[in-house]
């Protein structure tokens, strides 16, 4: 049996391992939501979080391209009242709102045959069309990340792209060494999602996060 972080927990496991979140703040109320959208600068993205809640996007609670206090207090009250008894305890989480023309997919699973792996692939709307995927086992060293990144196909979304620069390869690659460096540091976690990891100006930024422990 497996439980899920919410997003902040998940970040807040994950940030000791170098993974690039941009700042964000978590609070309880549609006041509160506008101070810490006035903290990290507009427009911003406002989502509700709580350990029962996993797939925000189908259920309507992220709010996107919030540009205003007032966006961000109608978004905060809507979120809060969109909350179910089954949701548990619930909080509204406030980050800076960043587009990409580039998205990929990193993480990493516990396979119950070969143990940790660590995955990287091309993310967004292209992910379903084209599934290019990587997979290594864990622990990585920064060559097999190197390699990962190598062997995707889509080479041309890594390299300057739209008048881009090309991706840092270093920074994704210690997002890669990062993601085996958590899975391996703990065996209750089953699995780890950035989902998306886009990138901006040619760095990668992970702006949601999911990690699933098993529940021994």
């Amino acid at each position: 049996m497996t439980t899920t972080l919410s997003e902040a927990q998940s970040k807040l496991f994950l940030e000791p391992f170098g993974l690039p979140f941009l700042p964000e703040r978590l609070v309880n109320t549609p006041q509160q939501a506008v101070e810490a959208a006035e903290a990290v600068g507009f427009p911003v993205v406002a989502k509700l979080c709580g350990d029962a809640i996993a797939h925000k996007t189908e259920r309507g609670l992220v709010k996107l391209g919030l540009r205003t206090s007032t966006d961000v207090m109608r978004a905060g009250e809507e979120l809060l009242a969109a909350a179910t008894p089954e949701d548990g305890t619930v909080q509204v989480l406030v980050a800076p709102m960043v587009s990409a023309s580039r998205e990929l997919i990193a993480g990493a699973v516990r396979d119950p045959q070969f143990g940790p792996t660590v995955l990287l692939g091309v993310g967004g709307i292209l992910a379903e069309a084209i599934s290019d995927v990587v997979v290594r086992l864990a622990p990585l060293t920064v060559v097999d990340a190197h390699e990962m990144i190598e062997s995707l196909a889509s080479q041309t979304l890594i390299g300057e792209f739209r008048g881009e620069p090309e991706v840092n390869r270093a920074a994704l690659c210690a997002v890669l060494v990062g993601l085996s460096e958590a899975i391996t540091s703990t065996e209750s976690i089953a699995s780890i999602d950035l989902n998306p990891l886009m990138i901006v100006d040619g760095m990668p930024i992970a702006v949601d996060a999911l990690v699933e422990r098993t529940q021994r």
